[in-house]
């Protein structure tokens, strides 16, 4: 199950980088993404996002 972070709901507040473990997820411009190729899918980033913008699919 791969977490993936929607760009259209992304405020950019930077708290999944924060909060992630492995450091997966990277700023581009005003945005957060998560390379899908490190993350270990532990959602510690969906659960600290405080615009519900990460989901698992």
């Amino acid at each position: 199950m791969a977490f993936k972070i929607n760009p259209d709901e992304c405020v950019g507040c930077g708290v999944c980088k924060e909060n992630c473990p492995v450091e997966c997820i990277k700023m581009e411009g005003d945005k957060c993404f998560i390379n899908a190729d490190e993350c270990v899918e532990c959602g510690t980033c969906a659960a600290n996002c405080p615009a519900s913008a990460i989901k698992a699919e």
